[in-house]
């Protein structure tokens, strides 16, 4: 008898302790894919994409005019 009871209170505090841990897992999921959580990541997502565009485009200009620099030292001064 002790024994069957001892099981029925082990398979319910599994059972119960499961539930929970699911519960919560979707609660944290749900959470995950608010409106308010993707339009945060939204909006941070694109201004990294921004801040790379601009050093892009900052390190480009560089180099063209360091190469622009190295291309006019090879020209001969006396032209024309």
């Amino acid at each position: 008898m002790f024994r069957r009871l001892f099981w029925l209170f082990l398979g319910m505090g599994v059972g119960l302790g499961s539930s929970l841990w699911v519960v919560r897992r979707v609660k944290q999921t749900a959470a995950r894919f608010s409106p308010e959580r993707l339009s945060g990541d939204v909006t941070s997502s694109v201004r990294a994409l921004g801040r790379d565009v601009r050093l892009s485009l900052q390190e480009g200009r560089e180099a063209m005019l360091k190469r622009e620099a190295e291309l006019r030292s090879e020209l001969p001064h006396n032209v024309g």
